[in-house]
């Protein structure tokens, strides 16, 4: 575990960064390669910029308002010092929702089916985003109790919540869980996107994920809990239900077109 990587005319290049751009670059590389052919190629190309400063202000807000606010509630103005840490992947995914509904309807294209496209794509980047959150030693899982788990090495955030005991290795599970989630979105895009309704795969790559999020937090160790449950399991639980009831609308929906031999939708 490296939290820094090298040093480049006396600036630190940190292993996150890296791995948190090379995260984009794959994701960006999985969304071309599977809106090629389509209106949607071009506009990816143009999103790209926009996409990724929306998902960074939504991760800043969703962490210091859903996790840790009564720390930021002390001293304001650390909101603003992003420089030094602090985002949160549920927020950077409703940023970057909340981006492509404005980018969609300013360009009078479908956001359901544009997001359909680009859902295994912002799943691998989150899988390969936890590996730089290792590494950093942040998203860190809880004690185990027991002589096994992962021993963070001084300097990191988890060293200074736990010091030496062993801890679970929620955020390498994590990483593991959204590559699966992503085979699974790819290949459902890939090989039967036609076969559902708009809005389905981005609801079901939201439902997967947040299943897996709810979860794991029983493991992590890093965020105050509130009735028993972390701030990340409570938006968990509100976006399953919510989304859960979207994906049964959206498949009634369908089957009621194709009775009707609808087409259009």
């Amino acid at each position: 575990m490296h939290k820094d990587l090298f040093n480049l005319f006396g600036y630190v290049v940190q292993t996150h960064a890296v791995i948190s751009v090379l995260a984009i670059l794959l994701g960006y590389g999985v969304g071309l390669a599977l809106t090629k052919k389509t209106i949607y190629y071009q506009h990816l190309q143009n999103f790209l910029i926009y996409g990724v400063f929306g998902a960074i202000i939504g991760a800043r807000i969703w962490h210091v308002f859903v996790f840790q606010w009564p720390t930021y509630s002390q001293d304001p103005i650390q909101i603003f010092e992003i420089w030094k840490g602090g985002i949160s992947i549920e927020g950077a995914i409703a940023g970057g929702i909340v981006t492509l509904i404005i980018y969609s309807r300013i360009h009078k294209i479908s956001f359901m089916e544009f997001a359909d496209y680009l859902s295994p794509a912002m799943i691998l980047a989150q899988g390969i985003g936890r590996i730089a959150c290792f590494m950093n030693g942040d998203a860190f899982g809880s004690p185990t109790g027991g002589k096994f788990g992962i021993v963070y090495p001084e300097g990191t955030d988890a060293y200074n919540y736990y010091g030496s005991q062993p801890l679970w290795p929620a955020e390498v599970w994590e990483s593991q869980g959204n590559i699966i989630i992503f085979c699974i979105l790819f290949m459902i895009q890939a090989f039967a996107g036609h076969r559902f309704a708009k809005g389905w795969i981005v609801s079901f790559y939201v439902f997967l994920y947040f299943v897996e999020r709810f979860i794991l937090e029983f493991f992590r160790g890093d965020a105050p809990r509130f009735y028993h449950f972390t701030g990340g399991q409570w938006s968990a639980i509100a976006i399953i239900i919510i989304d859960f009831g979207f994906m049964i609308y959206l498949a009634i929906r369908d089957a009621k077109h194709k009775q009707k031999g609808d087409t259009t939708f």
